[in-house]
């Protein structure tokens, strides 16, 4: 089959070049996505008030759990399917794209339909304050309808990466970017649909960039002109991708179940304290983008090069990512340092939510060079299939999010800065512990070579 010339044969050519061109259009897009997030969060907070705000901020960590298990299983096929295009396998990869739709299908409509009946027991459990619960339960309820929609662009996105072609899912989620904030604006300042209009308004774009997404796969893309024989259902691929991603889906719950209880250890401040949070993530998912698209792009590389059993290739990708996140690292730590408050203040207008988020981004912004550490070994660490690596990352993340809070209360009298505090030593244990695994798996490739390739 000729490969296609928005496909990127990852295995040959500059390692850094190569992944910096892959990860510029996934940074872009990711910054879009983020958008979505920056739009619901700025315009709730600025026209419906901070409770509001502190409402959508509440179940950010729920809604993560929820889609940890749909975004692992789709972490494994992405892999699978880049291993098979790395080996030169035109025939698996096609089945490899048929078997992922069926794979990610069944889990998102799993997933979404046990979110929607949890949402309010678990917000509950979250002691989630009164004043805010209706309003965190009606933009729960919505995300959770919306995980099978949401799905059709993390399917398409995944396997066009996974041949190396990180534009297509740019294009659309651009125009859908846009378009979610014009109807985040209709429906929240125009209607008055409150929480609800900000969450159907995502729903709406999500679903526009995930089918030109895969409609515009399907008519330019010849891996996605599937045959009889690739739409069989395939035994092989379908354990290997679940194989590969279970571990990740163990990884992004325990994950999700540590920043889930550290936002229940935030409500206990009040909704002061969580809006100032729900402020200060939202500004910190958009300085982990630049990390997440190179984590992307390393995991893509790292399973192309796996495929054409080039082990050097990754070692080299890795130092040199790393060397970049790192003084990436220390620009965004610089200007949070300097403009974190007036950051804080495009989300609220209260004084107090200002000041305090402010103060919390000069704590956090000390251990950014951590968060580049985490996102560049995860990236490569993935890309090989190290599924007791996704189990560490996790059981590290749990112990940090969970403990810390625990002794900083019980210990100390620094109060609602122990949030901020947990964060930022909880991703330098984690980057510590990327690094020792990293080392480990380097050292076993060295003496036994790249493992084999799946059944074929």
């Amino acid at each position: 089959m000729r490969r296609h010339t928005t496909t990127m044969n990852m295995t040959e050519g500059r390692p850094l070049a190569l992944l910096s061109v892959f990860a510029l259009p996934l940074l872009i897009g990711n910054l879009f996505q983020q958008a979505y997030n920056l739009a619901d969060s700025m315009i709730v907070g600025q026209i419906l008030g901070a409770d509001s705000l502190a409402a959508v901020g509440a179940t950010g960590s729920i809604s993560f759990l929820f889609f940890s298990i749909f975004n692992g299983i789709s972490g494994g096929c992405g892999i699978v399917t880049a291993q098979y295009f790395g080996a030169r396998n035109d025939r698996m990869v096609c089945k490899s794209i048929a078997n992922s739709a069926y794979i990610m299908l069944a889990s998102s409509v799993f997933t979404g339909a046990v979110a929607f009946v949890m949402v309010p027991t678990v917000l509950s459990w979250m002691g989630t304050p009164p004043e805010i619960l209706p309003e965190a339960v009606t933009y729960m309820r919505m995300t959770s309808a919306s995980v099978p929609l949401i799905a059709i662009y993390n399917y398409a996105s995944s396997m066009e990466r996974a041949l190396g072609d990180s534009r297509t899912p740019l294009y659309f989620l651009v125009v859908s970017c846009v378009l979610n904030v014009g109807l985040d604006l209709l429906f929240v300042g125009v209607f008055g649909w409150g929480v609800f209009g900000a969450a159907f308004a995502t729903m709406l774009s999500q679903l526009l960039a995930g089918a030109g997404s895969l409609l515009y796969a399907f008519r330019r893309n010849p891996y996605f002109r599937l045959s009889r024989e690739s739409l069989a259902f395939d035994r092989t691929i379908t354990r290997n991708a679940v194989r590969l991603g279970l571990p990740l889906a163990l990884q992004w719950s325990l994950i999700a179940i540590s920043t889930t209880a550290l936002q229940t250890v935030v409500n206990t401040f009040g909704p002061t304290a969580m809006a100032a949070y729900t402020s200060t993530n939202r500004l910190e998912q958009l300085v982990q983008q630049p990390f997440g698209s190179m984590s992307m792009a390393l995991s893509t590389y790292t399973s192309q090069n796996m495929g054409a059993g080039k082990t050097q290739r990754i070692r080299t990708g890795f130092r040199d990512s790393l060397l970049a996140m790192a003084a990436l690292a220390g620009v965004m730590t610089l200007i949070m340092q300097l403009f974190g408050g007036a950051l804080v203040s495009l989300f609220v207008h209260k004084p107090e939510v200002i000041d305090l988020g402010s103060q919390a981004l000069r704590i956090t912004s000390i251990f950014y060079v951590f968060l580049g550490i985490i996102y560049v070994s995860r990236g490569v660490l993935n890309g090989v299939g190290d599924a007791l690596f996704s189990f560490l990352n996790g059981i590290v993340e749990i112990a940090g999010r969970v403990g810390l809070p625990l002794l900083l209360l019980n210990l100390t009298n620094i109060g609602v800065w122990s949030i901020w505090i947990t964060a930022g030593v909880t991703w330098m244990l984690a980057g510590l512990t990327c690094l020792l695994r990293y080392f480990s798996w380097r050292r076993k490739l060295g003496k036994s070579g790249p493992p084999p390739m799946p059944e074929q």
